[in-house]
């Protein structure tokens, strides 16, 4: 197991067991025998708002990480999807971020395998490689206002 995945699962058990930790970066960093840095690297990858988490953090000698679960209802959930996006995204930030949707219980199975099939590369082929990034975001941004909204009827505007 990488130490990455290893730092993150233990944030995890943690989190399952109660709804807030709050750990101290340097501690945390001697537990694991890496540097403050991995630590920062793992809560920002894989704690992250898209991903469901609030982390707030305060630095310095007393200073600490605390991170809880965002308890949100799925059109917010993916309204802060929307937001996050950005004008670009790659393939693999597209596929966290439907995998992190269908892993939040927000979207069904169908609807994470619709949404990367259409924003893979072979989806896109079409357009050339360069524009490929924007494109997939606002494909992604206008799937997920569509999925947000809730209507019945998928050809409404």
């Amino acid at each position: 197991m990488k130490l990455s995945d290893a730092i993150a699962a233990f944030i995890n058990e943690m989190l399952d067991q109660q709804d807030m930790v709050e750990l101290q970066r340097s501690r945390l960093a001697s537990q694991f025998g890496c540097a403050p840095s991995q630590i920062n690297y793992v809560i920002e990858t894989r704690f992250s708002p898209e991903q469901g988490f609030s982390v707030e953090s305060r630095r310095g000698g007393g200073g600490y990480i605390r991170i809880m679960r965002a308890a949100v209802s799925a059109p917010r959930l993916l309204m802060h999807a929307v937001n996050a996006v950005g004008g670009s995204i790659d393939q693999a930030s597209a596929q966290a971020f439907v995998e992190n949707l269908y892993q939040a219980d927000v979207i069904g199975r169908q609807e994470g395998r619709m949404l990367l099939a259409m924003l893979g590369d072979k989806s896109l082929s079409a357009a050339p490689q360069s524009l490929r990034p924007q494109l997939r975001a606002g494909l992604l941004k206008a799937a997920l206002v569509a999925l947000a909204s809730g209507r019945d009827d998928p050809t409404a505007d």
